[in-house]
């Protein structure tokens, strides 16, 4: 039986990342692929539960290295339980969100540094990466206008962070794609879904989907 391949989503909030991992996992599926679909922090039901303590912080919230270690808890338990049983199966697997997001989130926005997160993700899940890492970016203002329409002014602890810290998160996400070209696809976000999804969908000839 030949691996599953492991495809990540990332970007900053309100990029349309679920929107895509969706139809992505349905274009797969339409192609007879077995695809599993799936988040971070979660997936799991440990995950899911330390997903709760992070996304709902309790009083001034965690500070960054308290959520490093909450989120390489969860990875480890998402990695070891769905991702690498998935894959070893044969099956596709799509995450929306997965290691780039603590290095860019706990790294860039919050000041960690990266050869630290990448030794806590080595220890929690040996040091796994995506076959493809696609990161969707689009403008501040267009970000802004997902955001308002998708919380309705409910954003979580991390989402809602201001401005001058999501702008150090995209910063470190577009310095990560630099680093690690043949990983990252960069997408353009700023058109509608299905306009995003074709770029996503040519992005997979990266490896090998959709070549004859």
């Amino acid at each position: 039986m030949n691996p599953g391949r492991f495809i990540t989503f990332e970007g900053g909030e309100g990029v349309g990342k679920s929107t895509q991992a969706r139809l992505l996992a349905q274009a797969l599926e339409a192609h007879r692929y077995e695809v599993v679909i799936t988040r971070e922090p979660g997936g799991t039901k440990g995950a899911e539960a330390i997903r709760d303590l992070l996304l709902a912080a309790p009083g001034p919230g965690w500070n960054p290295r308290a959520e490093a270690l909450l989120f390489a808890a969860a990875r480890s338990d998402h990695v070891e339980r769905l991702i690498l049983p998935s894959l070893n199966a044969g099956k596709w697997v799509i995450s929306d969100r997965f290691i780039d997001s603590t290095r860019a989130y706990q790294g860039g926005g919050g000041g960690l540094w990266d050869k630290d997160i990448l030794a806590l993700h080595q220890l929690g899940s040996g040091g796994l990466l995506p076959d493809l890492t696609i990161l969707i970016e689009v403008s501040p203002a267009r970000a802004a206008e997902r955001i308002s329409l998708r919380d309705q002014g409910r954003s979580d602890s991390i989402a809602g962070r201001a401005a001058d810290y999501h702008a150090r998160v995209a910063a470190e996400f577009a310095r990560l794609a630099r680093q690690e070209p043949e990983r990252f696809v960069r997408v353009d976000g700023n058109a509608d879904a299905d306009e995003t999804h074709a770029k996503v969908m040519a992005a997979l000839t990266r490896i090998g989907v959709g070549q004859a």
